[in-house]
């Protein structure tokens, strides 16, 4: 055992000793959390990693909400009055919100009350089709193929202009003060499950945006539960309630397999959301710590057990009997998500669509012992990956069988010598056809976790001979240069807003090259599929065009998909409600704290 691993064990077994103070009646109700990586910023067009998301989820409201309780998922109406009223052939979507919510006061609004009205979101999701923001969401729009959209945005790119907002757009424009339209050229059965995402699709005042301008990143203002209250980058986030939310209250159906959602619902039932004062998270990138501060109390939940630590909290599963006795709350959910590797396609190594380029790559997929992840670096807490398409999301077929999950050494030696990947030079190590050095260049981050799965990573290498180096910074850093297609190979994770499939096809959309589509694989067979089973029904076709789109990307390996993952949760006692829904981000509103016993829990 590790002398960090025994420190651990001690902590866990032991109660710690932190600081001290008097029990106060009147205390605001405070949730401590943590992040493992940094966040980036929180405007909802410019973000699309998972932890800026999650604050941005919080302050900005969509028009529509996933239940958080409810099995199956089901979404209902957020900002909107009603659900949408959807056209026949699916291609006209019409949204009338509720009259009297408001943003929360911001110096851009001069001291007056400022309400929600269909303009803003018409704004706000325009922004995402201006060159100017950068947005990594806008292959969704684009691919809802809005009337007049992307028109619009390529006459901008064309000319090099300002995106006119004042230009009324066919596909997404203003009915009246609290009416919105959405009109597509094709039929999208399944637009409204887009907008259910307030971190992407949330309501953006424009006076805000023209205030703040370039800086808009650290001042978001919304609607939602929440507002930033301070934010030291990459150390600190503070969140606040929002005294001007609307009068929301606790009203979710939990189902009769769930003891702790019955449970939840039975304490904060009619409960005025939301419950919490203040959200503090703080950012702490290496997991021993994460979990000492969770054991001694300075944090109330453990946002995904560290794996080094899962045999520790959770032998066979289960939790440990200590923690049971501290009345420590296990929530464990598979994640609709993938974590994968990613080739750059332009890349000259590693990109390409020539047989020998397609060997090289299947050669490293073959070389990388998924196996030995999920045993060593993930602690069983994962399944292996046939394709990208997660569990628990529409159009996941657990009959699909592909080699992405093998584990073949030989096989992989094979493909590499057939296609010349020899070594040339006799130094021990292959070369590339032409003779030039054959180095893999991944980018990964300085964290425990990415430490371990690198160190894989150079031993599968090592044992085809295969050179790898790593390109180590701040995940911030790596997303940056990854938009910008400056890397060669990096191991992220990607997950899904929705119960459907579709966002995880788009990993291979080329019409998404830079956005949701980091590899930049471009195969126009496969973006036909893609495209053919966005505007089917879930039925036996689509499933048939989903499951071609995954035999394509497993075929070309623009990525090594590794594993779905399993994630587990820890809670404190004082924490009233804590559950989790892969579909919901902003899930603090829905919980809330015990603050006598936060308080003499801490004294302890």
């Amino acid at each position: 055992m590790t002398r960090g691993l025994g420190a651990a064990l001690m902590a866990l077994l032991m109660v710690g000793a932190p600081a001290v103070w008097a029990q106060d009646a009147n205390a605001p109700k405070v949730l401590r959390y943590s992040f493992r990586v940094a966040e980036t910023g929180f405007d909802p067009a410019q973000i699309s990693d998972l932890y800026s998301r999650t604050i941005a989820a919080n302050i900005f409201d969509a028009p529509l909400q996933y239940e958080f309780l409810a099995r199956p998922f089901r979404y209902r109406p957020n900002t909107v009055a009603s659900m949408p009223e959807v056209s026949a052939d699916f291609k006209t979507f019409t949204f009338r919100l509720k009259p009297g919510i408001y943003f929360a006061d911001d110096p851009a609004f001069k001291g007056k009350k400022r309400e929600l009205v269909a303009a803003d979101y018409v704004y706000a999701w325009k922004r995402h089709a201006d060159p100017r923001w950068k947005s990594p969401n806008f292959y969704l729009l684009d691919n809802a193929k809005i009337v007049g959209l992307t028109e619009l945005r390529n006459e901008v790119l064309k000319d090099k202009k300002p995106f006119d907002y004042e230009r009324e757009v066919e596909g997404l424009k203003v009915i009246d003060k609290y009416t919105f339209q959405v009109k597509t050229a094709e039929p999208r059965p399944r637009l409204l499950l887009e907008f259910t995402d307030g971190s992407a699709w949330g309501a953006v005042a424009r006076e805000v945006v023209e205030a703040y301008g370039d800086k808009i990143m650290e001042h978001p203002v919304g609607t939602g539960p929440y507002k930033l209250a301070s934010w030291r980058r990459a150390s600190k986030i503070v969140l606040e309630k929002n005294p001007a939310y609307r009068e929301e209250f606790y009203d979710e159906e939990a189902p009769a397999d769930d003891p702790i959602a019955q449970a939840a619902v039975a304490k904060l039932k009619g409960n005025r959301l939301p419950m919490i004062d203040r959200i503090e998270i703080a950012i702490v990138a290496e997991s021993q710590p994460r979990w000492l501060a969770f054991l001694n109390r300075e944090h109330d939940i453990l946002w995904e057990v560290p794996s080094e630590f899962s045999e520790l909290a959770m032998p066979r599963d289960q939790l440990a009997p200590n923690l049971k006795k501290r009345d420590i709350t296990l929530v464990r959910y598979p994640r609709a998500d993938v974590a994968l590797s990613y080739f750059n396609m332009e890349d000259p190594v590693v990109g390409g669509y020539t047989p020998d380029k397609v060997a090289l790559r299947r050669a490293i997929s073959l070389a990388t012992d998924v196996e030995k992840e999920i045993r060593v670096v993930r602690k069983k807490q994962a399944v292996p990956s046939q394709g990208p398409i997660a569990p628990s999301t529409w159009g996941h077929n657990p009959a699909l069988k592909t080699e992405m999950s093998d584990y073949d050494p030989a096989r992989a030696k094979a493909l590499l010598d057939l296609y010349g990947y020899v070594d040339r030079d006799g130094d021990g190590w292959r070369d590339q056809p032409d003779g030039k050095p054959l180095v893999l260049e991944y980018a990964t981050q300085p964290d425990q976790a990415s430490r371990q799965l690198a160190e894989l990573w150079q031993k599968n290498m090592e044992a085809i001979r295969v050179r790898i180096a790593f390109k180590v910074a701040n995940w911030p850093d790596n997303l940056k240069a990854s938009t910008g297609g400056k890397l060669m190979m990096w191991g992220v994770g990607w997950s899904a807003g929705a119960p459907d499939g579709e966002t995880f096809l788009a990993l291979g959309d080329g019409n998404s090259k830079g956005q949701s589509n980091k590899s930049r694989f471009d195969l126009p067979a496969y973006n036909r599929a893609f495209q053919h089973q966005k505007g089917l029904p879930n039925g036996p076709e689509r499933q048939a065009a989903m499951d071609e789109a995954q035999r394509l990307i497993v075929a070309y390996a623009p990525y090594k998909f590794h594993v779905h993952r399993i994630f587990s949760d820890l809670s404190h006692p004082w924490v009233i409600g804590y559950h989790r829904n892969n579909f919901v981000r902003e899930f603090w509103k829905w919980i809330d704290i015990d603050v006598a016993r936060q308080q003499k829990e801490a004294q302890r």
